[in-house]
């Protein structure tokens, strides 16, 4: 499959074949650092992220909310369970 990520499926008829020399495990191609990530710090990474990258802004149409595809009150629900504030 190459390092460009894509693929192109090649079988025939309604069923995928695929030669089992071709699987590899999928950590085989993920960064040691997010394999130790929980669920939970991957969730709060994310959120994280994109508060900062909206200036904090969880409601506006273009908001970390609307960024996340949840609605504001998720988001605010989301960010007390995981203990998230924005910062002084």
């Amino acid at each position: 499959m190459g390092e460009s990520g894509g693929a192109v499926i090649l079988s025939k008829g309604p069923t995928l074949q695929v030669p089992v020399t071709d699987l590899q495990p999928a950590t085989a191609s993920a960064p040691a650092a997010a394999a130790s990530l929980t669920l939970t710090d991957a969730e709060r990474e994310y959120i994280l992220r994109a508060l900062r990258d909206t200036n904090w802004v969880p409601g506006a149409p273009k908001g970390a909310a609307a960024r996340l595809a949840m609605k504001r009150s998720t988001l605010h629900w989301k960010m007390m369970n995981l203990g998230i504030s924005r910062p002084e």
